[in-house]
């Protein structure tokens, strides 16, 4: 998998590969010995299909306003009666999960 995201990284860093031609691409692919399958969904742009195969899923982020009066800084977890997350808290749980 290595190989696949220097790749990526590097065809955002090089402007000549990131407009190169599809043979172009397929040959720095071959060269990278990236997965056929990886290489036709690169091929392709289809973002899905690459996140699929290297198991990355999307990431979603919901921001939503504290209460009135709350601390953002509070460290304190929601409690189980559906009690509303802190964006504090739902951000800290969502780094700590990635």
């Amino acid at each position: 998998m290595s190989n696949v995201v220097d790749l990526l990284e590097r065809m955002g860093r090089d402007a000549q590969l990131r407009h190169a031609s599809q043979g172009e691409v397929e040959l720095a692919l071959a060269e990278a010995q990236i997965d056929p399958e990886l290489q036709a969904a690169i091929i392709a742009k289809n973002q899905r299909q690459l996140e699929a195969l290297l198991g990355r899923g999307s990431l979603c982020c919901l921001m939503l306003p504290a209460k009135e009066g709350e601390d953002d800084d509070s460290e304190e977890s929601p409690s189980q009666d559906g009690e509303e997350i802190t964006l504090h808290h739902a951000f800290r749980t969502a780094t700590s999960a990635g």
